[in-house]
């Protein structure tokens, strides 16, 4: 299906890898100015490299921290300059630090902060003067299932998350009339490094193998497997296009049927 990404540029933040690299790669296959952002240029420059065998539009890349409102400022200001602004913002970040209440200090919390809600907010009120300028856009947030069911040892997540909900409702509301819309993403188990780090600090706990433990995981899953990057890049996909005009403020899980209420 075409969806009209064509020529649209498209800013995924932690997309040097994982779930921010699939969404990246989908956006290109359909066609999408695609600019990358992350921490390691060296990760910049293989994601490039990987995902241009797949592009039909320009690959870019910057390097910068999203947890710093600096390098948020310098990354839109090159959009901006090289491409005329963001037509999609794919919000994603890096996982916070795993641990439970008791283990967790101020400082943690503190960068959980701008790393899971600061951030978004700096980028967004950065992206959006251009979209209202061309009365269109469209603003997706990439979060988790803790939304919906809090995970055992991921308290930051489960906790600091929740403000995106806010952040997407409102917007949803008050960019509407401006032709952006505004939504999440809840994804649920998707085999990243992410996924094999959490197995592994369980099975450290727990005394098991990492296997083992991935292999647990995977059997609470209806669907009987993980997710993919890709997948979670063609919701995002869908979302961006114009066929996804009518659903905003919406909080989309992708979880094969873990989360059992909704």
């Amino acid at each position: 299906m075409d969806l009209g990404l064509k020529n649209r540029n498209v800013l995924v933040t932690a997309s040097s890898h994982g779930i921010g690299l699939g969404v990246a790669r989908v956006m290109a296959m359909e066609g999408a100015n695609v600019v990358l952002f992350a921490r390691n240029q060296d990760e910049l420059e293989t994601a490039k490299r990987d995902i241009q065998r797949v592009a039909a539009g320009k690959i870019l890349y910057h390097v910068g921290d999203i947890s710093k409102r600096d390098d948020i400022e310098d990354l839109v200001k090159r959009v901006n300059e090289e491409l005329g602004g963001v037509d999609v913002m794919v919000y994603n970040t890096a996982p916070p630090k795993p641990g439970t209440f008791l283990e967790l200090n101020d400082d943690d919390w503190e960068y959980g902060a701008r790393l899971l809600l600061h951030s978004a907010v700096w980028l967004t009120r950065r992206v959006v003067n251009s979209m209202i300028k061309k009365g269109w856009g469209r603003l997706i947030y990439i979060t988790s299932l803790t939304l919906k069911q809090p995970i055992q040892n991921l308290v930051l997540s489960n906790v600091i998350r929740l403000s995106i909900m806010g952040l997407v409702k409102s917007l949803a509301i008050e960019l509407a009339p401006h032709g952006i819309t505004s939504n999440g993403i809840m994804q649920g188990h998707i085999f990243t490094e992410r996924t094999r780090q959490l197995a592994s600090d369980s099975a450290a706990r727990q005394g098991k193998s990492v296997e083992d433990v991935l292999r647990e995981m995977a059997k609470e899953i209806p669907a009987g497997r993980y997710g993919t990057p890709e997948e979670v890049g063609y919701l995002a996909a869908f979302l961006a296009s114009d066929k996804a005009s009518y659903i905003n403020g919406s909080m989309i899980l992708i979880d094969g049927g873990l989360v059992r209420c909704t």
